[in-house]
């Protein structure tokens, strides 16, 4: 099967303003690149990836453009702006004519104002975005649904997609009201990543635990759920990249999802993938 990482990380700790992992994510805090996504994803046919911010920092986005030039696995480029700033218009025109650059990212789960995305200091942004033909991938919270809601009505030429699910509290089996919640999105024609489930658990808990999510993710997303890694974070809860993707195949499958169009087919669509 022919598969597409929706969602992947690459990041050197020498990078300057590097701030995430720290020594205190032992298991990840390394340098991580392509080599080491070629050795995990020996065996499977990845047709390409898509590579996400991990640093909010204009120099983190420089150099993963940098790095993806140089790698043809990498077929898109989700970057970071500061969206509040007033030169942040004329940031993302200018990344917009990098030809990997797909999206951008700010890292609202790190905000404490959950609406902080609705403020008009970032409208000029937003409008950048659209103007340039990005997306917006929403690293959000459980919190932020009923916000991205709110978005979606104000910019509805502005493609979302919710990273994670919106990290649903997997941990404690809780599925309410995030069901309700992200139904609403899934409603209004938002996208959606399989990807982040298992570092949202508990430990120990098995990846089958997250069936229910699956089961409810397919169902109201249908063919706009992608399936993505979140590799190397993925590592924090002791998987590897194949192995959670064996367990995606196994679930996807018993709640009937188009297999094709989730492991491939939705990523290529949704940041227009030349794969």
């Amino acid at each position: 099967m022919r598969v597409i990482d929706s969602h992947q990380h690459f990041w050197s700790l020498s990078t300057p303003g590097h701030e995430w992992p720290t020594a205190e994510e032992g298991a990840i805090h390394r340098d991580f690149g392509p080599d080491d996504l070629a050795a995990e994803t020996m065996g499977v046919t990845l047709a390409g990836t898509v590579l996400v911010q991990s640093q909010p920092t204009d120099t983190d986005t420089d150099w993963m453009l940098a790095l993806a030039r140089d790698n043809s696995i990498v077929a898109a480029v989700v970057g970071w702006v500061d969206f509040a700033s007033p030169d942040a218009p004329e940031r993302i025109a200018a990344l917009s004519r990098d030809p990997k650059l797909r999206g951008l990212r700010p890292m609202l789960q790190s905000i404490p104002d959950t609406d902080w995305l609705l403020q008009d200091a970032v409208a000029p942004a937003l409008e950048a975005m659209v103007a340039s033909g990005l997306r917006l991938d929403a690293l959000v919270q459980p919190r932020h649904l009923p916000m991205l809601a709110r978005l979606a009505e104000r910019w509805p030429d502005l493609p979302v997609v919710i990273d994670h699910a919106a990290k649903p509290r997997a941990d404690q089996g809780l599925l309410d009201p995030w069901r309700a919640e992200i139904e609403t999105l899934a409603g209004l024609g938002l996208y959606c990543k399989l990807s982040g489930l298992r570092t949202e658990q508990a430990a120990g808990q098995p990846a089958d635990a997250l069936t229910p999510y699956v089961d409810h993710l397919v169902a109201v997303f249908g063919d706009r759920l992608m399936w993505g890694s979140d590799w190397p974070v993925l590592h924090l809860s002791g998987d590897g990249w194949r192995r959670w993707l064996d367990d995606s195949i196994h679930m996807a499958a018993r709640a009937g999802a188009d297999q094709e169009r989730l492991f491939a087919g939705v990523a290529a669509e949704f940041y227009a993938l030349g794969v």
